[in-house]
């Protein structure tokens, strides 16, 4: 059963890829993945911290569940260590594509890209509930872009997304008042 599950996520990575090579998608994949930096997080939680009457309770939170994903991702990446995708040596049936620039590390679940952007989005349904569309389909958008720039498989955004939902729903509880 595991292995047809990874055959699957190898198929759809190279399915995916592939679009995004024939379409010319790996610029602006780019583009979307580094609003998935850590920095552009800081930004936004200190701009509402200023601005908005609930900008508190989302600086909190989104503190608070970074403060358990990113403990939570590097013990996860460092134990499973999956190789990424652009340095598998694949079967033949597989297209292996190298990635559209050389990733931090070479461990590939969960994608930390994905798990912060989770985090955020996740903190948006929570406070702002009337921008929470937007925001899961940035972290969505973010995820298929680390797939079409060839550093994760579909599982590792999976992955990723859990872990950034999660985060918030285990820190929720200490700051609900």
């Amino acid at each position: 059963m595991f292995e047809s599950v990874a055959k699957l996520d190898r198929h759809i990575y190279c399915q995916v890829t592939q679009i995004g090579l024939r379409h010319g998608l790996r610029p602006l994949a780019k583009r979307i993945s580094s609003t998935g930096d850590g920095p552009m997080y800081l930004y936004i939680s200190t701009v509402l911290l200023l601005l908005s009457h609930q900008g508190e309770n989302f600086f909190g939170l989104a503190l608070a569940a970074f403060m358990l994903e990113l403990p939570l991702y590097f013990l996860l990446k460092n134990s499973i260590r999956r190789i990424r995708p652009c340095h598998a040596a694949m079967s033949d049936e597989f297209d292996v594509q190298l990635a559209a620039f050389e990733p931090s590390d070479k461990f590939s679940l969960p994608s930390g890209h994905t798990g912060a952007a989770f985090v955020m989005a996740t903190v948006v349904f929570l406070i702002y509930p009337d921008w929470s569309v937007l925001a899961f389909a940035w972290a969505a958008v973010i995820g298929l872009s680390r797939i079409i720039l060839g550093v994760h498989y579909p599982l590792d955004i999976l992955a990723g997304a859990l872990l950034g939902i999660t985060s918030v729903y285990l820190a929720f509880p200490f700051l609900a008042s």
